[in-house]
Order: C-alpha cells, then sequence, then structure tokens
C-alpha cells in the first residue's frame, strides 16, 4: 500500500487538477513592498508551489478602504497590482500550484491606526481587534460593498489567478450579517436567514457573473465554541447547504475560531490538533457541490491522511506546516516523511510577528521570508569544500552543520552535554510542548543521512581546537543562566541581596531535575516569556504551590503576540498557581523572598522553600578571540543570549555564506 495514498490522490476542481489534497491556504504573510506584490511575496510563495502544495491561496486582499488591517496589505482598489501579481501566478502555475486570492473585509474588527477610516459593518457593533466602534452601513454602502467584492475578484483573475475565496472566517463582515448577534438590522439585509445571507449570496453571484464559470469560488468559513454568540453548527450546516445550492461555490474551508476566541485561528502548542474535524464531517453530509477542506491544527502527513482517508474532508489546508518546511508536500509524494521539519506550533515568529505588524517567518525556518535572497529553502554546492568545526549542538550549531552539509562541506559537530539541543531542548520538557523534542530527533536523522559525526560528552579546550585539522571553526556554545540574581528594574543592585544562600535555581536546573525546591516555589519571570512561564507551569503540574512574580502588568507579556498566553495563565491558574504582577525581588531569605511593588514601593515577604530566577542569560564564550590560520565564527547565544529563532536564523545565514 502507498503510504498517505490518500492525500496524495488528485482532486478536479472547477476544470482544473489540483496534484494532491494539501493547501497551503490564505495567511497574512504582510510581505507586500508599499502594497505591492513583490518578490519577497512572490518566491514565498513559488517555494510551497515547488515543494508541491496542489493550492496555494495567496494572502487576503482588502477589498475595500475600510478593510484595510495591516501595513503590509496590498493596494486596494487599483489596477497597480496586477502586473506584479501575473509574474507570481505566473511562476506558481508553472510550478505546478492551482493559485486562489483570498478576499477580505473584517467588518467592525478594523485598526483605525491603518486604515484611517471607519469600520463599516451591519450594525455598528464594536471591534474586537482595537477599541473603537464601527459604523452601521447604510444600504448604498451595502451595495458599494458588493461592487468592490466583484471588482477585486475580477482583478485578481486578471492577475493570473486561477479563483478566490471569499472571507468569511472569524466573524469577519460576511459572518457578522450571518450572526444574529451582530445583525440586528430591519430591512431586507438583517433578520431572517433569507436577509442575513443576502450579502454573501449576492455577492459570490456577482462574481460568477463577473469572472465565468471556469473561475473558482471558494467559501472560507469558521467555528468555535467559546461563545454562546457564535453561529452553532447546526446554523453553520444551514448556511452553507444554502450557499451550496446555488452551484457557485467550489470548496468550503473551515478554520477554527473568531475574534471572540483569537487563540484558536491560530491555534499555538496549548490546543489540541485537528480541531475543524467534527465541523466538517457535518459539512461533508450536506454538501452537494462543494468540497471541505480542513484546516487549523493540522501538522503532519499522517494527520492529513487519517481526515481524507476517513471522509472527514475533502482537502487539508496546511499553512504552518508549510511555512516550516515548504516541501513537505513533495516530501510526502516522495516517501520521505521522516524528512519534514516538523512545526512545533510556537506561533513566535509567524503570528508572532504578523502581530507586531512585520513580515511572517519561521522560528525552525529562517528561511521563510527570505527565499529572494536565499534561494528557497534549498542548497547550492558551495564553489570550495571547506573542513568546518562546530562547537556546540543547540539550534545555532545544528542549523549550522545541517546546512554547511547539505552545501558540500565536510562538517563535524561536537557537545559537550550528551544530548543535542542546548536550552531549546529543555524547553521541550515543559508541558506540551514535545514538538520540540520531535524537531532534535528530526536534526539527528539528518545528521546522520548527511554524514556529519556528531561528537557528544566532548568538550574540546582553546589548544584542542587550535590543533583541529577544521579550517573554519564556528563556536555555537550558547549562554548560561545568570548567576548574580541582577534584575533590570532594579538597576541600581548588582546581586539580589541573599542569592548565595541555599535554594536558588536556573529554570535550566528546574527543567534538568536537578533542583531540590520543596513545595513552595517562587519564580521571578523577568522575560515573561516561556523560560519562566513553561518553567512555573511544568512545577505547578508536579504538584507545586507556584508563585510567579513578574514586573510586568501581566503574566506571559513577551508570549501575548503568539496567542498563547491566555491558555497558559488558565491552565497554571487551575493548578492552583498564584500570580504576582508589577513586583520584583528585594530579597531571598533562604525560606521565603521579599518583594516590592513597583507601583506603591511596599514590601511583603513570601514563604518559600524554593526560588527560580527567570532573567536575562549570559552569553558563554570560553575562547580566544581568533584561532591562529583558521577562519572563525560565533553565532547564537554565545554572542548575545536571545531567542531560539534568532540562533536558528544565525546558523542558516553563516552557512549559506560559507
Amino acid at each position: 500500500m502507498i503510504p498517505h495514498r490518500h492525500l496524495l490522490s488528485p482532486l478536479q476542481l472547477r476544470g482544473q487538477t489540483l496534484r494532491n489534497r494539501i493547501v497551503f491556504g490564505a495567511h497574512t504573510a504582510n510581505m507586500s513592498d508599499n502594497g505591492i506584490p513583490g518578490p519577497r511575496f512572490g518566491k514565498y510563495l513559488l517555494e510551497r508551489a515547488l515543494g508541491g502544495a496542489a493550492m496555494i491561496v495567496a494572502e487576503p486582499m482588502p477589498v475595500h478602504r475600510t478593510g484595510v488591517l495591516t501595513r503590509g496589505n496590498f493596494l486596494v482598489g487599483t489596477d497597480e497590482v496586477i502586473k506584479p501579481f501575473q509574474r507570481i501566478t505566473d511562476e506558481v502555475k508553472a510550478a505546478g500550484s492551482v493559485i486562489l486570492q483570498q478576499l477580505y473585509h473584517i467588518g467592525a474588527h478594523g485598526d483605525s491606526d491603518l486604515s484611517f477610516a471607519p469600520h463599516w459593518s451591519p450594525s455598528g457593533m464594536p471591534s474586537y481587534h482595537d477599541s473603537d466602534g464601527s459604523h452601521a452601513m447604510t444600504e448604498s454602502e451595502i451595495e458599494e460593498l458588493l461592487e468592490a467584492h466583484a471588482a477585486a475578484a475580477y482583478r485578481s483573475k486578471l492577475s493570473g489567478f486561477q479563483g478566490v475565496e471569499v472571507w468569511a472566517a472569524y466573524h469577519s463582515l460576511v459572518d457578522q450579517f450571518w450572526t444574529p448577534w451582530s445583525n440586528t438590522r430591519a430591512d431586507k439585509w438583517g433578520g431572517s436567514l433569507e436577509n442575513r445571507t443576502r450579502f454573501s449570496r449576492l455577492l459570490i453571484e456577482k462574481i460568477r457573473k463577473t469572472c465565468g464559470e471556469d473561475f473558482i469560488i471558494g467559501l472560507a468559513i469558521s467555528y468555535s465554541t467559546a461563545f454562546s454568540v457564535t453561529l452553532s453548527a447546526e446554523n453553520i450546516c444551514e448556511i452553507v447547504a444554502m450557499h451550496d445550492a446555488t452551484g457557485h461555490v467550489d470548496y468550503v474551508t473551515c478554520g477554527y475560531g473568531s475574534y471572540l476566541d483569537f487563540e484558536g485561528i491560530i491555534p499555538a502548542f496549548t490546543e489540541a490538533e485537528k480541531l475543524t474535524t467534527p465541523m466538517t464531517t457535518l459539512l461533508k453530509k450536506i454538501a452537494k457541490h462543494a468540497v471541505i477542506t480542513s484546516e487549523a491544527g493540522i501538522r503532519t502527513p499522517e494527520n492529513a491522511e487519517t481526515i481524507i482517508a476517513s471522509g472527514e474532508a475533502d482537502l487539508v489546508s496546511i499553512v504552518r506546516g508549510q511555512i516550516a518546511d515548504p516541501h513537505l508536500a513533495r516530501k510526502t509524494s516522495e516517501g520521505r516523511a521522516d524528512d519534514i521539519r516538523g512545526c512545533i506550533s510556537c506561533n513566535q515568529m509567524c503570528w508572532g510577528r504578523r502581530s507586531r505588524d512585520y513580515w511572517i517567518s519561521c522560528l525552525i525556518n529562517p528561511s521563510a521570508g527570505r527565499e529572494f535572497e536565499w534561494g528557497g529553502d534549498r542548497f547550492v554546492t558551495a564553489p570550495k569544500v571547506k573542513n568546518v568545526l562546530i562547537v556546540g549542538a543547540g539550534p545555532a550549531g545544528l542549523e549550522a552543520a545541517r546546512a554547511c552539509a547539505e552545501r558540500g562541506h565536510l562538517v563535524e559537530i561536537v557537545e559537550a552535554l550528551p544530548v543535542i539541543g542546548g536550552q531549546f531542548r529543555l524547553a521541550g520538557l515543559q508541558p506540551r510542548r514535545a514538538q520540540i523534542l520531535d524537531l532534535m530527533d528530526w536534526y539527528e536523522r539528518q545528521l546522520v543521512k548527511l554524514g556529519v559525526p556528531l561528537r557528544l560528552n566532548t568538550y574540546l579546550d582553546a589548544t584542542e581546537i587550535a590543533a583541529h585539522p577544521a579550517d573554519t571553526i564556528i563556536l555555537a556554545t550558547g549562554s548560561l543562566p545568570d548567576e548574580s540574581g541582577f534584575q533590570r528594574w532594579l538597576p541600581h543592585e548588582p546581586r539580589l541581596p541573599g542569592i548565595d544562600l541555599e535554594g536558588v535555581w536556573s529554570p535550566e536546573a528546574v527543567l534538568r531535575r536537578e533542583a531540590r525546591l520543596g513545595d513552595a516555589v517562587v519564580v521571578y519571570d523577568e522575560g515573561s516569556n516561556w523560560r519562566g512561564v513553561g518553567t512555573a507551569w511544568a512545577l505547578a503540574e508536579q504538584g507545586k504551590h507556584v508563585t510567579i512574580v513578574t514586573p510586568e502588568a501581566f503574566v506571559g507579556k513577551e508570549i501575548a503576540r503568539t496567542a498563547a498566553d491566555g491558555a497558559a495563565r488558565r491552565k497554571m491558574a487551575r493548578l492552583g498557581a498564584k500570580f504576582l504582577t508589577e513586583h520584583c525581588l528585594t530579597r531571598w531569605h533562604g525560606n521565603g523572598v521579599t518583594v516590592r511593588n513597583l507601583l506603591t514601593g511596599q514590601e511583603e515577604t513570601i514563604p518559600a522553600s524554593g526560588l527560580v530566577m527567570a532573567t536575562t542569560n549570559r552569553a558563554f564564550d570560553p575562547f580566544p578571540e581568533t584561532f591562529t590560520d583558521k577562519s572563525t565564527h560565533r553565532i547564537g547565544d554565545c554572542t548575545a543570549p536571545r531567542l531560539a529563532a534568532y540562533a536558528f536564523h544565525e546558523g542558516r545565514k553563516l552557512a549559506l555564506s560559507l
């Protein structure tokens, strides 16, 4: 039996043949050049087409000036985008993918800082994206938006797109019309289901008339049970059946969550996988014409094959999985699923960058968004073979070793510890983060396949490195916990008073099970990221009485950009963890810690048997500045302690330069 045979089977869609069932679904890559689609966006899509995706749905195109949401959105209502898009669509189609463009308007949920326009909505509800209200549209304005959608669809056709996807997901404009809670109109656009679906039915009919019978039209919807005011599964089935009956809708793609339930839209590792299959199973039963696409939390070919084989959906949208490995579909078709670099659902550089209005990338695949600079997620043989020694097998060293070997260099990597991964591997021991351990397994497989010797439990001193036959040395020795207890918001205190007493530990020591903490633990989380939050969560799951102290206004501030902070706080709160925000530490007593309120200056002492200090690490670089007759490079935390994404990036970037 052929592995993944259902996933790899072709599908006909409005006269187009999809070579498999894998879709690279619509998402905001935020990569325009002042509103124009350029090389960054084009090569980003092309790499996924070369990687075997059957259908690519390009970044949402705002259809109207009141629907602009990001700095990277494409220009609205102008033919200036047509020729630049044609260059992109020609390349993607030549690579074997069908390409569509999503059309969107967010209705009430706009961002005034970017649109500088009122948010148009059915009934003037408040935005769940910023703190503004919205404008209840007049009938003439509704007609204006209908025409804007049709014009945008026709412009997509002229741009070479083979269809469009109408965005009705996540309580967008269309969903706001459908939902009685957000549509309180008393005219022909509100009230009955017939009236509430009038806007979307007319919109799709206009696109069909404008763009012709050979043009694919998709409908993007979403489902969530978080709030009773959103549409139920029964409501959604009724609405989809009504649109399916027209014969105009060729596929329906189902996501999860909404602007009211944001963390479900791009589910981090805190959420379950395959979130939409219960809904798509229902949709499969009622759809007579449209095929059904499942998305949200589908990471692996195995998950995808199960969905298609069981009849839960006809297509699967794997977005972050193909950001992490653009060649996921091709590797699957070649029987090399083990070679796929699996997404770790961290959201740090995809949604995390987009949430700050940058173009997106990927923590474990730094080529994402840089394909036009780096030649895709592929490697060109180096003009001259070098003998490379890499010291340290954390993220920077591992990626440098892999990429150097892919380019044909002779590589050896040494690591002082008995396992690879450094501190990043320890993060994989935090709750629900085992996907990081899967990534470490992937690196070990790749190093074996590339013939890279990996020497564990090996510490080389400067003399041994100098004597090594390598002509190129890459130092990736990482960082170590700061043992001084220095706190950024007490800059006049070089050391935490009492730090030398027993009972103070680093997160690394906790995760390595070296710490002897007792039952009551205070975690000082200065970074407000997973180093502190994940460690506190792990301790709470062990039954410890945990108090998180942070100088920030809320626990997990730095991971709010990943939409996982709320889930982490809920998990810890249910486990009994206590949160003490906007506080710092003034003394460790050995059996308790004195904390200071940064707002009032008042102090109190919290009894504790152990203190975990999640403060900024210190770079670890034990070697001289250079080695005689050797080209020496430093990457990752040994230059400056940072998040793992920058270590992976520096490892790849250096390897490409050698």
